[in-house]
């Protein structure tokens, strides 16, 4: 399968020359929470607020390994995208073997009842680069509304060939840290704090109909560029995995850009990590 030889080789990346290999975290130690962000501006408030981080580095990706309220997590930038987001995910599995795995970050709203600030708990999560296109003949264009979803781990064989693969792979969120995420909400005041369907691709979609499209045949709540490459490769390695996402901006109900949302976030998923460890402690 394509994918698990891309694992192969990013991992493979960790034993590069000059990069260190060596877990950051020991024996004795409970294993961490890995926390990611695409952008300096979804983990540096994350980062900044580690107890005792150091920074460590593997080619373009960062990790901040520290504690917080003295149970271990690791702040990865994983970069923008699909490829970098599993890239970065393969390489925080392999050099820190974590406990769990919080993508989170800034994200364009796809319903107009959701504003600028709301989070989205991620209770599914799903590729919206992942199609097929119905068959349109030269000069008759193209239809979005006639593709049919494409999941290319349903079969070893051709998926496009394959009609059972004609359906949209839906990545859960994992239990325990909906739990930990539904405990703190009341804390967040900037805005609501929601459960829903967070939409991947590397695509930038300000097409009203478009989108309309995704909410209604899939039940997006909103999109972005990372989370269901996260979670499929944390599901690969059997890692609990969550998205939590701010919205941005909502193209549907014109809520402009914010870039101070992405702070935002970071406080709500940093009371999210302290509930989590809380919860694992007490086991």
């Amino acid at each position: 399968m394509r994918i698990t030889r891309a694992v192969v080789l990013v991992t493979g990346l960790a034993a590069c020359g000059g990069c260190a290999v060596a877990p950051s975290t020991g024996a004795s130690t409970p294993p961490p929470v890995v926390v990611q962000g695409a952008m300096d501006v979804e983990v540096r408030k994350l980062a900044a607020g580690l107890e005792n981080g150091h920074e460590e580095r593997v080619r373009d990706f960062l990790f901040w390994v520290g504690s917080v309220n003295g149970y271990p997590v690791v702040v990865s930038k994983t970069l923008k995208g699909m490829q970098n987001a599993a890239a970065a995910t393969a390489l925080a599995a392999e050099r820190y073997h974590p406990a769990a795995i919080i993508n989170q970050g800034t994200a364009g709203g796809h319903q107009p009842d959701l504003h600028v600030f709301d989070i989205v708990l991620g209770v599914e999560a799903v590729n919206l680069g992942s199609f097929k296109t119905g068959y349109r003949a030269r000069g008759d264009g193209s239809l979005f509304a006639e593709w049919s979803p494409l999941d290319l781990l349903r079969s070893d064989g051709s998926a496009g060939q394959d009609p059972s693969a004609r359906t949209m792979r839906r990545f859960a969120g994992d239990p325990g840290l909906l739990e930990a995420a539904r405990r703190v909400r009341g804390r967040y005041q900037r805005g609501q704090v929601v459960e829903g369907v967070i939409g991947s691709s590397e695509v930038w979609n300000s097409e009203l109909d478009r989108i309309g499209f995704f909410h209604d045949r899939f039940g997006t709540t909103v999109e972005e560029m990372e989370t269901a490459a996260a979670a499929q490769i944390a599901g690969m390695f059997g890692i609990p995995f969550l998205g939590i996402r701010v919205l941005s901006n909502n193209i549907t109900n014109d809520g402009a850009y914010n870039p101070k949302t992405g702070e935002a976030c970071q406080e709500f998923v940093g009371e999210v990590i302290k509930a989590y460890a809380a919860e694992r402690a007490r086991r």
